[in-house]
């Protein structure tokens, strides 16, 4: 189900709340809710919907706390932007051929409303995966397609690469999610029958007859834009399309203020009083963490900025807008092992979502936080309030005071609050290989 750092903190403790304090907080947030549902008439002109890959309920937790440590508070009583919603629940999800879901499979059920396999995209579960042949009849019309049709605006933006599987299932339909260029052909069955991702988010307006194109784009993954022949921007190494073609300059030939952007500069000077379409590709693959973005030497857009200049954008069409917001690189990090980032990724989409609160009339626009999966990742021991949510466990005494030195576990060594039970850490069971 998921939901919709060494020095001591022990000294950042408030001063001892009194049951009063409990009552009093409660009382606030019933009323901050009611006035929230309060201010809507019911109908939606507008939708965004946020979603963090893998950000399930241990990672909202320690994000949570993070959060608030990072500005020298315990942590424990901070709240991300989204946990304040008057509506909060959990979701259920799987593919209907996995117990445990991947991305591509629960993005196309929040993009078409049907569950599908996993490693496909937007097509429903009678296709064979990697096999051209098996696909066509089996498209699912998306939600972006469908605002395309009824004349709403419509972007993607992510740190992931604009091809990978959630972004994609908003305007591609696939058979294999890792088609992302047709330098990736080696993977499909027939692929000259079916056009890779790439492909189909510069020809969705040719596709789609009823629609003036996808007004925003923005993400990782250049080289699947790019041909083999042509060197990167920003690295000097070569784009992966084997037909030579130059995307993003078909982007910018398609229709009148369309812009084509690769860096923070380029970004910045995009005014969206005169920016009809904008295709803005920041890194060849996914865009860097949160945490490494201010090194990068072209610089990038944080997705906070990206999702304000997506908004300035997109709010121009009186008719309303879609817009999905991804926050791809938590679940990177998280199979990579490193807490740090995946909650670092995780606060960052926290502001991303206090960005859109502040530009947005929520009496006519619905905003959806939620999670496509989760990971084996776990929070463990009886850390006193305020410990270092990143760094090792410490217990308290019998008297309720913090210990001095860091908990043990059964075999006398010192443990972190965050592990991965799949990871370094994990426990083999006796007689098993595992």
């Amino acid at each position: 189900m998921l939901p919709l750092a060494t020095s001591l903190l022990f000294s950042c403790v408030s001063a001892q709340e009194s049951p009063e304090t409990w009552y009093d907080e409660g009382q606030a947030t019933v009323a901050r809710n009611l006035a929230l549902r309060a201010s809507s008439n019911g109908m939606a002109r507008n939708v965004i919907l946020f979603v963090g890959d893998g950000m399930g309920i241990s990672t909202v937790t320690a994000a949570r706390i993070l959060d608030g440590q990072l500005r020298g508070e315990t942590g424990e009583e901070n709240a991300l932007s989204f946990e304040n919603f008057p509506n909060v629940a959990l979701s259920k999800t799987y593919n209907t051929n996995q117990q445990i879901a991947d991305s591509a499979g629960t993005m196309t059920a929040m993009s078409t409303g049907i569950k599908t396999k996993a490693g496909v995209i937007s097509v429903n579960q009678n296709v064979i995966r990697g096999d051209c042949g098996s696909q066509a009849g089996n498209h699912l019309l998306t939600f972006l397609e469908r605002a395309e049709m009824r004349g709403l605006a419509t972007g993607v933006v992510t740190t992931a690469r604009i091809t990978h599987a959630t972004p994609a299932a908003n305007y591609a339909h696939s058979m294999e999610r890792n088609y992302e260029d047709d330098g990736d052909s080696d993977m499909v069955v027939n692929a000259g029958g079916c056009p890779d991702i790439a492909r189909q988010l510069i020809e969705f307006t040719a596709n789609n007859p009823d629609s003036d194109g996808i007004e925003v784009a923005m993400g990782g993954g250049r080289r699947s834009f790019i041909p083999q022949s042509m060197a990167d921007p920003e690295y000097g190494r070569n784009g992966a399309r084997a037909d030579g073609r130059d995307l993003t300059a078909e982007w910018t030939a398609a229709a009148a203020n369309s812009h084509f952007v690769w860096n923070r500069d380029q970004f910045n000077a995009i005014d969206p009083a005169d920016t009809d379409h904008l295709l803005g590709l920041f890194e060849p693959s996914h865009m860097q963490y949160d945490h490494d973005r201010p090194v990068d030497e072209a610089g990038e857009p944080s997705l906070s900025e990206m999702t304000a200049k997506a908004i300035d954008i997109l709010s121009r069409n009186e008719n309303g807008y879609f817009l999905q917001v991804e926050s791809g690189r938590i679940d990177h990090a998280h199979h990579a092992i490193n807490p740090q980032r995946a909650l670092l990724d995780t606060i960052e989409l926290s502001r991303a979502v206090s960005t859109t609160l502040e530009k947005v009339d929520l009496s006519d626009t619905l905003i959806i936080v939620t999670a496509d999966h989760s990971h084996v990742f776990t929070i463990a021991g009886y850390a006193t309030r305020g410990n270092p949510i990143l760094g090792k466990s410490v217990g308290n005494e019998n008297n309720g005071e913090p210990r001095s030195t860091p908990s043990l576990a059964a075999d006398d060594l010192p443990y972190t609050t965050l592990g991965y039970a799949n990871g370094p850490g994990v426990h083999f069971l006796p007689g098993a290989n595992t």
